[in-house]
């Protein structure tokens, strides 16, 4: 084996290639996803997935404003004319990101069986979901602290439509649960308003090496809204 890799490195070394033995490590790693650009024979959904993980990342750590094209195509190790080819402009990826926040969510959603059971606990369970969705993923966190606002207002409308979907889905629990008795009359809208409000800022505080879990937490939130709505005698 030591032969055989001896003569790995001078073949590299007479190719002109660093003198390393490496083995291939995941085409969309977090850490180092540049590495999905190293193959040629990448597909361009690959290398595409690996441009919006870290264009999320640089959302999160510099915030949109000071994040670039520029920025990006230096994490990845590309041209910025090659970064081109995969998104025209950082809106594109912004949009990119939350669709994937929503998506990631809608897919967690169905893996449960948030459809099954009264208003109230389709709403305990969509909550809970929500926040480790919110918790464990950049694209997640980019849907729950990256401000719309800087947007122009075509795009603007675009990212908006998409999060109505998720507003939508929890508002229908609410009245669900209202009208099976599990929920007490209130605002549904409100009730989302609170919901989405609260879970979102968990993005803001919320450290991996903290001492408590994404599961933990998530399931802390859930608990406090669905108590808070539970019919009572003080109604």
């Amino acid at each position: 084996m030591a032969r055989e890799d001896s003569t790995l490195l001078m073949k590299k070394r007479k190719a002109g290639r660093p003198a390393t033995v490496e083995t291939e490590p995941s085409a969309t790693n977090n850490l180092e996803p540049w590495k999905a650009f190293r193959a040629r024979q990448r597909s361009m959904a690959v290398k595409r997935e690996a441009v919006l993980k870290t264009a999320a990342h640089m959302f999160l750590v510099h915030g949109y404003q000071r994040s670039s094209m520029s920025l990006l195509a230096a994490q990845l190790k590309i041209t910025k004319p090659a970064l081109y080819y995969y998104f025209p402009n950082k809106e594109q990826l912004l949009v990119e990101c939350h669709r994937n926040g929503i998506m990631d969510i809608e897919a967690m959603l169905k893996e449960t069986s948030v459809n099954q059971g009264s208003g109230m606990r389709k709403l305990f369970m969509f909550v809970k979901t929500y926040a480790v969705a919110i918790i464990s993923g950049d694209f997640g966190r980019c849907l729950a602290t990256q401000d719309e606002t800087v947007l122009s207002p075509a795009t603007r409308r675009e990212v908006r439509t998409v999060k109505r979907r998720l507003d939508t889905t929890l508002r229908g629990y609410v009245e669900e649960g209202i009208e099976d008795g599990s929920i007490r009359p209130c605002n549904p809208k409100l009730v989302s308003f609170a919901i989405y409000g609260a879970i979102n800022s968990i993005g803001n505080w919320y450290h991996p090496d903290g001492p408590l879990k994404p599961a933990e937490i998530a399931a802390e939130f859930a608990k406090m809204f669905t108590q808070g709505l539970k019919p009572g005698k003080n109604e």
